[in-house]
């Protein structure tokens, strides 16, 4: 292979690994704001159990996304120095404020959330838990702008011509405030808050089938149930403001996700298929006009095809692997509705803990998040091939000129074999922590977070 295949390779597979973690800090940080705040204002001890199990699984998963997060900036200036050189004063901004705004803020409280229960007030352990939940958001704010303005770059000129040149910002808030930037942050955001509810609902429902901590699992379902649903409806309205947005602003990549050739009105929506790239056709059922409905709000407005968008194939990306990615994530995205909603029902009218089959449905449901949050990324990042800045600079020539095809072999089996032992350890203390399960003595809250009278539930 290429260095250009083989560099694109390993930024994948460090990425696609580093992407587990954080959506899970920042879910479970959400996760963890309900429950202490709950524990708060009811003075109930379950709560307050709940609240100090979930903060040692949050610990956990901190722990690996900082420590595989780490690697990809170094790939910046070894794989990627010709890009880092292009975008450093774009790119290198957002990252910046990420440090600032986000590290520092998550770090700095995270202290006091993992080892101040007994040592400060009840108030100002909450408030780090919500500091640390904020920063946690943040690092996704400042991760999806950088992200965004490679998708729909604004905000900025070229300085320099050929090997000099290089991105330079000329309005700090238009580049910000990209024209995909809310409505891409909104829609990982959502992801997050399901890879989070839903860890705390597979986790839950395995100790019901097992008849283990009964009242700590009811009460932890409740909750994951709750936000699992709600952030898997937001789910589908961001989703569909975002693929506007991507009709709009990046034409080429929504007729990839669909396969779509042609300019059409009432153009179709493929619900599942295959695209012949070389005889330009896709098969499977169709809804008729439904891409212009989702696309424009109207079913005769035409949807911009490959042959116009992209006329020259150089200028496309993998149509057939961008369309199965995008239509996996919408197919699990579904899943994990009519899941929750089947959680949430049952659990309303007091049937669930007798249906093991949905209890079992519910254990396996932890796996949805990952696979629709990586088969997004995978379609977005995709779906924008062969660009690395949409219209500005193509992959091939991000590339750093000193780096060889053997060197990037090399990393690639060096980060394979850390990160599998990564995997291990991490599933190895997940699964030590889970059979572990929450601790009796966390009904009874002691010093000073202890509430005077309504210490017992």
């Amino acid at each position: 292979m290429d260095v250009l295949t083989l560099s694109r390779i390993q930024f994948t597979l460090t990425i696609s690994f580093h992407y587990i973690y954080p959506p899970l800090s920042i879910g479970l940080g959400v996760m963890l704001v309900l429950m202490e705040g709950l524990w708060l204002r009811t003075g109930k001890a379950i709560y307050h159990q709940m609240a100090r199990f979930w903060t040692k699984v949050f610990a956990l998963t901190f722990a690996i996304g900082v420590a595989t997060g780490i690697v990809m900036e170094f790939e910046f200036g070894t794989n990627w120095a010709t890009y880092s050189r292009y975008v450093g004063d774009v790119f290198g901004s957002a990252l910046a404020a990420e440090g600032i705004f986000a590290f520092f803020l998550e770090s700095g409280f995270l202290a006091l959330l993992l080892f101040g229960w007994d040592k400060v007030g009840r108030k100002l352990h909450f408030f780090a838990t919500c500091m640390v939940c904020l920063g946690a958001h943040f690092s996704a704010i400042w991760i999806v702008v950088a992200n965004s303005w490679m998708q729909t770059p604004t905000g900025f000129h070229i300085v320099g011509e050929g090997l000099k040149a290089r991105a330079e910002i000329t309005d700090f808030w238009a580049m910000v405030f990209g024209p995909s930037t809310m409505d891409r942050l909104f829609h990982t955001l959502c992801g997050a808050w399901q890879a989070g509810s839903f860890l705390v609902v597979s986790v839950s429902a395995w100790y019901l089938l097992k008849r283990r901590h009964p009242e700590f699992s009811r009460a932890s379902l409740r909750i994951g149930l709750i936000v699992g649903l709600a952030a898997s409806l937001l789910q589908l309205l961001s989703g569909h403001r975002s693929a506007q947005g991507v009709a709009k602003y990046q034409p080429v990549k929504l007729a990839a996700f669909e396969g779509l050739y042609e300019t059409t009105p009432h153009a179709p929506l493929t619900l599942f298929g295959w695209v012949d790239d070389q005889a330009e056709k896709v098969t499977g059922p169709q809804i008729p006009g439904m891409l212009s409905f989702l696309a424009h709000n109207d079913t005769a407005t035409p949807v911009t095809g490959l042959h116009q968008a992209a006329p020259k194939r150089e200028d496309r990306p993998p149509i057939n692997f961008t369309f199965q990615l995008f239509h996996l994530m919408v197919g699990v995205g579904f899943a994990m509705i009519l899941v929750a909603a089947l959680g949430f029902l049952y659990f309303w009218h007091g049937s669930l803990f007798e249906k093991r089959w949905l209890l079992w449905l519910l254990v396996l449901s932890v796996l949805g998040p990952q696979i629709a949050n990586q088969a997004g990324w995978f379609s977005a990042e995709v779906g924008r091939q062969p660009w690395i800045v949409q219209g500005l600079l193509r992959t091939s020539e991000g590339l750093s000129a000193v780096v060889k095809a053997n060197m990037v072999v090399s990393s690639i089996v060096l980060f394979g074999g850390v990160y599998i032992l990564l995997f291990a350890v991490f599933v190895y203390l997940l699964n030590d922590k889970i059979q572990h399960g929450p601790d009796d003595a966390d009904l009874t809250p002691s010093g000073k977070l202890a509430l005077p009278g309504r210490a017992k539930a």
